[in-house]
């Protein structure tokens, strides 16, 4: 089997794979980079073209994009137990809650930290629509965790959701829901991420 290398740096969304490949109990090589100069090289430049981490190398196989790292992660180990069986009706919730949280959440919140406010015409075209709406969105996704996002079992996607929602509390972001605080609860049933809340 080949070597996993991940590229990361301590105050990126890398931490998120970090957890994930923690959890799921592999060898791999961490690899920091720094922002700026070593994340331009040609040799870097040549694995992720966009000049950014977390990227993902195993053998000649390249991933980029935080939540494609996850879901490459998951179904390469699925005896891990991490990834719904690929026949399973919950790779619904399991796709669309990592894909809304990529798109929309991490749309909403850059816009946010930009000082952007959309207008009702512009908030008709954009892919998130509003941060309240996407809130909202985010809110129904959470309180139907029963007790994780695919019920019963744990998967990838809680780690992937659960990093943002950790986040959104961690920095006062946002008030922290009950929904957030229940979900927080049932993720801090993992070990490796009590830690991290504990930290």
């Amino acid at each position: 089997m080949s070597e996993l290398v991940l590229f990361s740096n301590a105050m990126s969304r890398g931490n998120t794979v970090d957890l994930l490949l923690k959890i799921l109990d592999v060898p791999y090589k961490r690899i920091e980079l720094g922002y700026g100069a070593d994340m331009h090289t040609a040799e870097y430049l040549a694995i992720n073209p966009m000049a950014k981490v977390p990227a993902l190398v195993d053998g000649d196989v390249v991933v980029t994009e935080t939540a494609a790292i996850c879901l490459y992660l998951a179904d390469k180990f699925i005896e891990k137990g991490l990834a719904p069986a690929l026949n399973s009706p919950k790779r619904a919730n399991y796709y669309r809650w990592f894909l809304f949280t990529a798109g929309p959440i991490e749309s909403a919140f850059t816009i946010q930290d930009l000082g952007i406010e959309l207008n009702e015409e512009q908030q008709k075209s954009s892919g998130f629509g509003s941060i309240e709406r996407t809130m909202a969105c985010l809110e129904i996704g959470l309180n139907s965790a029963k007790p994780f996002i695919c019920g019963e079992q744990f998967t990838a996607v809680d780690v992937y959701v659960g990093a943002f929602v950790m986040f959104l509390a961690r920095y006062n972001i946002m008030e922290v829901t009950p929904a957030m605080e229940t979900y927080m609860k049932s993720l801090a049933t993992i070990p490796e991420i009590a830690e991290v809340l504990a930290s």
